[in-house]
């Protein structure tokens, strides 16, 4: 993942930090903070977060699971036996 979404409706202009890894988002965030990488609304952001911010809230942001339910079409649904 390179931190852009992609899909699920959001921009891909837009970093996407839900469900990465820790270290990956520590990383990014302290990039945004030192202006390595620069971006309107994630360096305004960083620029706020304290050292400890930054872990605590790559911790949170890491921590969340993102689940796929793919819906069954007609053609591929289970029989059931009568």
């Amino acid at each position: 993942m390179d931190g852009q979404a992609a899909s699920g409706g959001n921009s891909p202009l837009i970093p996407n930090i839900t469900a990465q890894n820790k270290e990956y988002l520590i990383a990014r965030l302290e990039d945004y903070k030192s202006g390595k990488i620069n971006h309107p609304q994630m360096s305004l952001i960083a620029q706020m977060l304290s050292s400890e911010d930054i872990k605590n809230v790559s911790e949170w942001y890491s921590k969340i699971e993102i689940t796929i339910k793919l819906p069954f079409d007609e053609i591929n649904k289970p029989k059931l036996k009568e």
